[in-house]
């Protein structure tokens, strides 16, 4: 009986799967109950080759941080940009060299936001002066290599009132109440100190020095009596209600210095960049000292120079302000005028309404800022650095003060009613002046870009190389492979050192320069993967499904690019992620060298070339560390991630590797 229904179960076997097909009865005899089928298919799914890809490559955890860190920097690097509009690759500022990662620019000491006096400001830092009499410094207060910190205030002075305050690149001048004046930090071009006290230091005498007053030294000042204390970039003034002026300071930034010490008497005074100047006594020119384009005026930033005669026509300048390359000039009637040299895409001063005008000027490196008559607050000029980015809480402003990139806005009660302008620089300046978090960003841009194209150009002649030499052998591979060896022999850095050089000889655009370099990366960086892709098809072109191609006619060209490569492209895969970092390297290694990209664009090795001296390697560490620290982490990063996928992607490789 059993043995019949056996036969019967076989005859309907049959049966079942010469109609239906015999998997399901195959599944049902091998895996028996239902429950058994979901767990082989379970099982089947897991081990699908790409989801063992993915999980391999899941379960090394340094792996998958590695490819999570390599996407954040792809992300800052390309989408970073974008949200850095005003960022200029040829952008330095001279006033701003070599800070320390600082972004407290603007942080005005809470002690002093209340009881504001006074703010001035010239280079990295700001000085403050409270109601009463006490001095505040902030900002970025290291003078260079000078070991100096202007931010510890003299004792004398902390135990002094202050009167008034103002600020130079590299010194503070500070006057009290008594008359006596004070100055602390550099000292090494006459910004502060008698030529008595410098001979007496061991020093030699300087021609190139105007050396601080004795009479201020002996005597003091009348402190009622003095109308302006101004500072420069390494000189420093006071002009007194009767027009007398005291000027000392370094002749050899302001070359026309005899010429005010002799000329003497003046309405107003101000320091530019490279110049002195002044309002004469009638309060209708600019005097510097000789002719030039202080003699020319304009109605705002933007519109056409004429003689300043022809423009006053009769008004008087009330007060004279000025940033590093021009002058703001106040007229009697409350209109504002210009003359020196402005950048094109400076910001046009505002145009006021007709019963509206300007009662106050102040004047920072490149942007001024002005109160209305209806306390109404503007900024214009350079906005390259938010100067001009006037906030809309500016209700109640009285007075304003400015430092380098900043301005303030204060109350009639002394407290600070607003702030705009430059916050810091988060990972410092370089020895231009220059943002290095800015030039990080754009510069692992221009790195990334390529070193990947470098890779695109070395990949579609290594791959094209290999495959056909691989596949149809014989004379071909013989005559391809020499060709290889003939590349693969030529050393890449000094060879590309060698175009390099012979490319700074020739009148060639920065762009063009940049596709030249990718492609010399490209052209000699092929081999390696040619003898990899041709030792892959080598091994393919024996298999069945190879043979079976052949048998049914299929073209050659078609069996070797889209049968065979496709099966060998994982290991293709790995190798190209591998020489995108080794590409980035060598980029950053040309431009290290001086050979690559130049300056002013920026790249991470053009950064670091920047920064390969003692000094900067010992004083100004933030100008190579940060750079270094995102190229080591990206190269590093693509070197693991290329790792773990040769590994997943080796049917040979353990999972515990």
């Amino acid at each position: 009986m059993s043995k019949k229904n056996g036969n019967s179960s076989k005859k309907g076997g049959w049966l079942s799967r010469l109609f239906h097909g015999g998997g399901n009865q195959l599944a049902d005899e091998l895996l028996g109950s239902e429950k058994d089928r979901a767990a082989a298919a379970d099982v089947e799914a897991i081990v699908s080759p790409m989801r063992q890809v993915v999980n391999n490559f899941l379960e090394r955890k340094l792996a998958v941080g590695a490819l999570c860190l390599l996407i954040i920097m792809f992300i800052i690097m390309f989408v970073g940009p974008l949200f850095m509009p005003k960022y200029k690759d040829a952008y330095t500022e001279v006033t701003q060299q070599s800070m320390a990662p600082n972004m407290r620019l603007m942080s005005v000491p809470k002690e002093l936001r209340n009881d504001i006096k006074m703010i001035d400001g010239y280079g990295s830092f700001s000085v403050g002066l409270s109601n009463a009499g006490k001095v505040y410094v902030w900002g970025s207060t290291q003078l260079g290599t000078t070991g100096v910190d202007i931010g510890e205030i003299p004792e004398e002075v902390q135990n002094a009132k202050i009167a008034m305050v103002a600020a130079g690149i590299d010194h503070i001048v500070a006057i009290g109440e008594d008359g006596r004046v004070y100055c602390w930090g550099a000292n090494t071009l006459g910004q502060y100190g008698t030529e008595e006290e410098y001979l007496a230091s061991g020093k030699k005498e300087n021609p190139n020095i105007a050396f601080f007053p004795q009479e201020l030294a002996d005597n003091g000042v009348d402190v009622a009596n003095i109308k302006k204390l101004t500072c420069g970039y390494q000189a420093s003034a006071i002009l007194m209600n009767d027009g007398t002026l005291y000027l000392w300071g370094n002749k050899l930034t302001y070359a026309n210095m005899d010429l005010f010490l002799a000329a003497g008497n003046m309405y107003d005074i101000d320091f530019t960049l490279n110049y002195i100047v002044g309002l004469n006594k009638k309060r209708n020119s600019i005097y510097t000292g000789s002719r030039d384009l202080y003699t020319m005026v304009r109605g705002n930033l933007d519109s056409k120079a004429v003689k300043m005669s022809d423009y006053l026509d009769g008004r008087r300048i009330e007060s004279l302000t000025a940033t590093n390359t021009g002058v703001c000039l106040l007229l009697d009637d409350g209109s504002v005028c210009f003359s020196g040299d402005f950048s094109l895409n400076a910001v046009p001063v505002p145009e006021l309404a007709a019963d509206e005008d300007f009662v106050e000027i102040a004047g920072g490196s490149y942007h001024f800022s002005g109160l209305t008559n209806k306390g109404n607050v503007y900024s214009w000029g350079q906005n390259d650095l938010d100067q001009t980015e006037v906030p809309k809480n500016t209700a109640g402003t009285a007075k304003l003060y400015t430092g380098s990139f900043q301005t303030y806005a204060v109350d009639e009660n002394d407290g600070l009613v607003a702030k705009w302008g430059l916050k810091g620089y988060l990972f410092g300046t370089d020895n231009r002046g220059a943002d290095i978090f800015q030039r990080i960003i754009n510069g692992g841009r221009m790195t990334m870009t390529v070193g990947a194209i470098a890779v695109i150009i070395s990949s579609i002649i290594g791959i094209l190389v290999g495959c056909i030499s691989g596949y149809f052998g014989g004379k071909v591979d013989v005559l391809l492979m020499r060709v290889a060896e003939i590349f693969a022999a030529i050393p890449f850095l000094p060879f590309a050192m060698i175009l390099s050089a012979v490319m700074g000889q020739m009148v060639l655009s920065e762009t063009m320069r940049i596709v030249i370099i990718m492609c010399i990366l490209g052209v000699l960086t092929w081999p390696g993967l040619a003898r990899l892709v041709r030792g892959q098809v080598l091994l393919a072109r024996e298999s069945e499904y190879v043979m079976a191609a052949k048998s049914m006619g299929v073209k050659e060209s078609v069996i070797a690019f889209k049968h065979i490569l496709p099966n060998v492209m994982s290991v293709i895969l790995v190798t190209l992620m591998l020489d995108f970092g080794t590409c980035m390297l060598t980029e950053s290694s040309l431009s290290y060298l001086g050979f690559g990209v130049a300056y002013p664009r920026p790249t991470w090795g053009n950064m670091l070339n920047g920064a390969n001296n003692e000094t900067i390697i010992n004083a100004y560490w933030w100008q190579w560390v940060f750079t270094s620290i995102f190229l080591a982490v990206t190269t590093i990063c693509i070197n693991i991630v290329g790792d773990a996928l040769r590994d997943v992607l080796d049917p040979k490789a353990s999972v515990e590797k």
